[in-house]
């Protein structure tokens, strides 16, 4: 398989990337590194080379890195990861400078290269001004352990900010046919494009619905935290499955392209900046998803889908896209540095 490329400031990455949350066990239990090592292999060999992990992402780094001493293919592939969450309960964030040196040291380690081609703020520290975060990832692109920098669930103050310190080369966040609220006028996407920022959209699939798999809140195991995302409640879920059986429907004309592949296409066909990014542990619904690359939707069906989106969008916009606990770890604006008036 023969994928498409897409820029990141001047260099060409797959237009398809890979998530590795689920790969390092976030999501539950996770093979061995041998089974492991065998998906890495099929994503290199389908020419998926844009890998994109995180520090808290479970064993994911190490395994990695593993990878990449196996083979010896670490210069193949485009690597991005992050920093900031300092415990897996997902809420306490540090941008401070010693902590930063920290996470990006043991990243390195474990990753077993000298460099970061991505290196994201996962999430910004409400009690630092992003202004010292990005001085001291502005050193380490100096020191050449990270290359570019990123934002991930960023405000646009935030973004602006950021960038004014140092070219920030990506944003990443949730884009899915569930959640185009990013797309308004002033908002995020906007704003990664007037400051050339590529776009990384995770969960675009919309966190497995578009799959078909759920036909009903009711459909969620117990534990299974999409049954707290208002987003996802019983009562919009009949909006829900209209999106994914016309998503199904027009895939039986293109060589019966499942509704996971449709979305995907349908995300990649929103403009060359945007790469969805996606994931899974199992190598036959890795290829699945790749093989989104081969679908080419017409205008009409663009068209077809995006009224769907809005009709999504205007009756479920209000209702969050993460559960309640969750909703203060995104979009946080950090304080102003020291000295620094609002305006100025």
């Amino acid at each position: 398989m023969s994928l498409p490329t897409r820029k990141i400031d001047s260099v060409d990455i797959t237009a398809i990337g890979y998530g590795a949350m689920g790969f390092g066990g976030i999501y539950g239990p996770v093979g061995s590194d041998e089974e492991r090592f065998k998906l890495l292999d099929r994503l290199y060999e389908l020419g998926c080379t844009n890998w994109d992990t995180a520090h808290i992402y479970g064993d994911s780094e190490k395994v990695i890195g593993k990878w990449f001493k196996r083979t010896g293919l670490r210069d193949k592939i485009f690597l991005a990861t992050k920093f900031g969450f300092a415990s897996m309960d997902w809420t306490h964030i540090h941008g401070d400078p010693e902590f930063i040196t920290q996470q990006l040291t043991e990243s390195l380690e474990r990753l077993q290269t000298d460099h970061i081609d991505l290196y994201y703020v996962h999430r910004t520290d409400p009690n630092v001004p992003i202004e010292t975060t990005m001085e001291v990832l502005k050193d380490f692109v100096k020191e050449g352990k990270i290359k570019r920098i990123g934002l991930s669930d960023a405000s646009v103050n935030t973004m602006r900010r950021a960038h004014a310190v140092h070219p920030v080369s990506a944003i990443q966040i949730e884009y899915s046919p569930f959640d185009v609220t990013l797309e308004a006028p002033g908002s995020v996407i906007p704003t990664a494009r007037e400051l050339g920022m590529t776009i990384f959209a995770y969960s675009p699939t919309g966190r497995g619905l578009v799959t078909g798999r759920y036909r009903s809140h009711d459909d969620f195991p117990a534990d299974d935290f999409r049954r707290m995302i208002p987003k996802f409640s019983e009562k919009n879920f009949p909006r829900i499955l209209a999106l994914v059986d016309a998503l199904r429907t027009i895939g039986v004309a293109h060589n019966n392209a499942t509704p996971a592949q449709v979305t995907i296409a349908w995300i990649m066909a929103q403009g060359d900046d945007i790469i969805p990014l996606v994931g899974s542990k199992q190598i036959g619904y890795t290829e699945e998803n790749l093989g989104a690359a081969a679908v080419k939707l017409s205008d009409q069906e663009l068209k077809d889908i995006r009224k769907l989106v809005d009709e999504i969008e205007e009756h479920m916009g209000d209702d969050l896209r993460m559960p309640e606990f969750a909703k203060h770890i995104s979009w946080v604006e950090t304080p102003l540095p020291a000295g620094v008036e609002a305006g100025n």
